[in-house]
Order: structure tokens, then C-alpha cells, then sequence
């Protein structure tokens, strides 16, 4: 019954993992939500080496014995480190509140390839630009060092954390969503889908700079619902276009396009 991640203790006074999932979860209000990914910018992000910390300050002296973590030096691994599947689940959350401008910072952030464009940071990350590394290291002596790579389910994160949560394109069944959020500043983006034999030509444009919200969905030219696109099993090149705006509230005649069952 002791707290951890509290105000009221002097060693991991904030967690990210409480944070990011009040959100995930739909649990918490929308301002209590938001006031949870303030604190995460506010405590865990570190701009100048690039890192989001998994919980700070890092375990040292307490007598409280939060289980293996406090086995590491302060700054290495869980340990007040960098953890990448927390800090992954961090973009998600504020992608989910819409807030992609700083969605994407940290997803830049969290990119390897971002660590190792100078000699200076290839020096100092150490480690391979081409696969996530499990951990950063944030400890005084190796501030920004990666830690173990080639095995962690993080990579995995980051990768449905820029399909998904960030361009917005996700499966749901015998549909899939376009729901992005994007940086303000892009214009747009496009992208090609490849299912099964058929491909989706998918154009986003943002005319009014949103960060997230669909107002007009087409797939060859009609109308659809952006939430439930069907998906068309017949082997051909459909152009899907997504208008980023004020979501209107979609009307019941939006006609649905057939699907074809798979074979």
C-alpha cells in the first residue's frame, strides 16, 4: 500500500507508464488527460539528448525496494533511463489526444537514425542507427548511450505507433480507418497499401493545418465513412483521399461500397 510515482515521494516522483495509460485507457477525463502528458513534457522529456525517461527521480536510496529496477545504476535501463516502449506508448497517447506536434517530436526523438547523424552522436549512441535499442542511457557519465538492441518488442511500438497512430491507417476487421495526427505544418502526406492483391493509393491533404480530425473521405471519387472504409478484395488500385478539418458528424447516406468476401 506504499505509492510510488507520487508527488510525495522523493525517488520516482512520476512515472510515464501511469501517465500515458490514463490516457490509453480511456479512463481519465479529457483535461485530467491532458494535464497527465503535460507532466510527461514537463518531467521525462530531455530535449537536449533527445530522450523521453521511463520515471524520475531514479531509485537510489529509499528504503522502499521497488523489485529489480533498483538494481541499476541511477540513469541506466528502467532505472530512470530511457525505456522504449514506454516513451513509445507516450506518442500514442498524444497522438490519441490529437496533439500530434508533439507526437511526432518525440517520435523523431525516439528514432534511432535521429542519434547517429554526426560523429559526435554516433560516438555517443554507440549503437546500431538502424534498429530500436530497448533502452537510452540517461546516468551523468553515459547521458544518450543505447543500450540492448536486436531483441525488443518495442521495435514493434514504433512501428504501429507511426502507422497507426500517427498516419492513422488501421485495420479494424472487414474495414479500415484513416484517422491521422500530424503535424500541423504538413500540407499532407501520401501513402501506398498493399492488401492481399488489391492496393490503396491513400492521399491525405490538410488545407486548414490540423493536427488531427477527418472532414471529407473518398474512395474513387464517393463518399465514405473515414472509420469504416471497406475493405475490397478484388485485385485492383483504388484512391482513397482524406480531407483533414473539423469533423463533421457523418450522415447515415453516406453509401457504403461493396465488399468482396476473400477466396
Amino acid at each position: 500500500g506504499t505509492p510510488l510515482g507520487s508527488v510525495q515521494n522523493e525517488e520516482c516522483r512520476i512515472d510515464s507508464l501511469t501517465q500515458s495509460w490514463a490516457v490509453l485507457s480511456g479512463r481519465a477525463q479529457r483535461r485530467r488527460a491532458e494535464r497527465a502528458m503535460d507532466a510527461v513534457r514537463s518531467n521525462l522529456v530531455r530535449r537536449e539528448a533527445q530522450m523521453v525517461l521511463l520515471l524520475t527521480p531514479p531509485f537510489d536510496r529509499t528504503p522502499q525496494d521497488p523489485g529489480y529496477i533498483k538494481g541499476y545504476l541511477p540513469g541506466l535501463r528502467e532505472n530512470g533511463g530511457q525505456y522504449t516502449h514506454a516513451a513509445l506508448w507516450a506518442v500514442i497517447a498524444l497522438a490519441r489526444l490529437g496533439q500530434g506536434d508533439e507526437a511526432m517530436e518525440l517520435f523523431h526523438m525516439l528514432n534511432p537514425i535521429n542519434h547517429t547523424r554526426t560523429g559526435e552522436g554516433i560516438e555517443r549512441y554507440r549503437v546500431e542507427p538502424y534498429v530500436v535499442a530497448a533502452d537510452v542511457y540517461a546516468h551523468p557519465q553515459h547521458v544518450g548511450r543505447g543500450g540492448w538492441t536486436w531483441y525488443t518488442g518495442s521495435a514493434g511500438w514504433m512501428y504501429q505507433a507511426a502507422i497507426e497512430a500517427l498516419l492513422g491507417l488501421r485495420p479494424q476487421g472487414a474495414v479500415f480507418a484513416i484517422d491521422p495526427c500530424i503535424p500541423a505544418r504538413w500540407d499532407g502526406y501520401r501513402m501506398e497499401w498493399r492488401r492481399g492483391a488489391t492496393v490503396y493509393r491513400v492521399s491525405v491533404v490538410n488545407p486548414e493545418h490540423h493536427c488531427a480530425g477527418v472532414s471529407s473521405a473518398e474512395v474513387d471519387g464517393v463518399a465514405v465513412d473515414p472509420r469504416a472504409i471497406p475493405l475490397l478484395d478484388d485485385g485492383a488500385t483504388h484512391e482513397v483521399v482524406v480531407v483533414l478539418g473539423e469533423a463533421s458528424s457523418l450522415s447515415a447516406e453516406v453509401p457504403r461500397l461493396r465488399t468482396t468476401e476473400a477466396t
